[in-house]
């Protein structure tokens, strides 16, 4: 008989007794939630990623995920790079997130993350919400599409949190080939600035003193389709929906 039963029928004897009462004993059954399970390791899942490097240039690099039937362990192929104490705390806080919402016991399965280009650019928590999607995505065998890309962090709640270098990330996104750039609820929507020039000088004492100003001016949006997301799920939806007639990846 499972632990629970015995419990829940041992305190309302005690319940019973107190009362003064007779007890006729009945068993309440509490069913456990189903643990989902792998048998065969997952496809591959890839997730494109836009982040700003050492040298300030934004750059896109490519993750990969997959789960194997397993023990629980985190492995992780980075090529020419130390692996970042920030992201090992993104990418178990993704495991948690992913575990919380496709039902599978990760205690039963290893993730194996690989990323193959421009690791550096996954160093800090920005990357979180895409490990987080790409983890989900491999666990549920979906493919996701290559023109979405996101930046954020991933909180234990499923939730996506600020980060900075929005717009930079977003010219990257674009240069790469994305259509769809996601960002969390409450960032600024990225735009494209021009920036003047302005020289203004006066006259003091017969010696001319001039002050340089540069003025910037929004000329409009990247040229590339920015939504706002609050959650993981929220962003996985984009994800995987099918993209417009026409588009795809470049």
């Amino acid at each position: 008989m499972d632990l629970r039963v015995i419990v829940v029928a041992a305190v309302l004897v005690l319940v019973a007794f107190a009362a003064g009462g007779q007890f006729n004993p009945r068993v309440i059954t509490v069913q456990a939630p189903p643990t989902r399970i792998l048998t065969n390791p997952s496809p591959s899942t890839t997730i494109f990623v836009p982040a700003v490097d050492q040298d300030g240039q934004g750059v896109v690099t490519e993750v990969q995920v997959q789960v194997l039937p397993g023990s629980g362990r985190t492995l992780a192929s980075i090529e020419d790079i130390l692996f970042f104490v920030d992201t090992q705390a993104s990418i178990r806080t993704a495991r948690e997130v992913a575990s919380t919402a496709t039902g599978f016991d990760l205690s039963l399965h290893d993730l194996v993350y690989t990323v193959t280009a421009n690791a550096s650019a996954i160093e800090g928590p920005s990357a979180g919400a895409a490990l987080t999607i790409a983890t989900i995505a491999a666990l549920e065998g979906k493919p996701l599409r290559e023109d979405v890309m996101i930046t954020g962090t991933i909180e234990p709640d499923g939730s996506i949190g600020q980060v900075g270098e929005v717009e930079r990330k977003a010219m990257a996104a674009k240069a790469a080939g994305a259509a769809l750039f996601l960002i969390p609820a409450g960032s600024d929507i990225p735009e494209i600035y021009t920036y003047e020039r302005l020289r203004t000088c006066q006259p003091l004492q017969g010696v001319q003193f001039c002050e340089i100003s540069y003025v910037r001016t929004p000329t409009g949006n990247l040229g590339i389709e920015v939504r706002e997301v609050g959650t993981v799920q929220e962003a996985l939806a984009s994800f995987l929906e099918e993209p417009p007639v026409g588009e795809g990846p470049a």
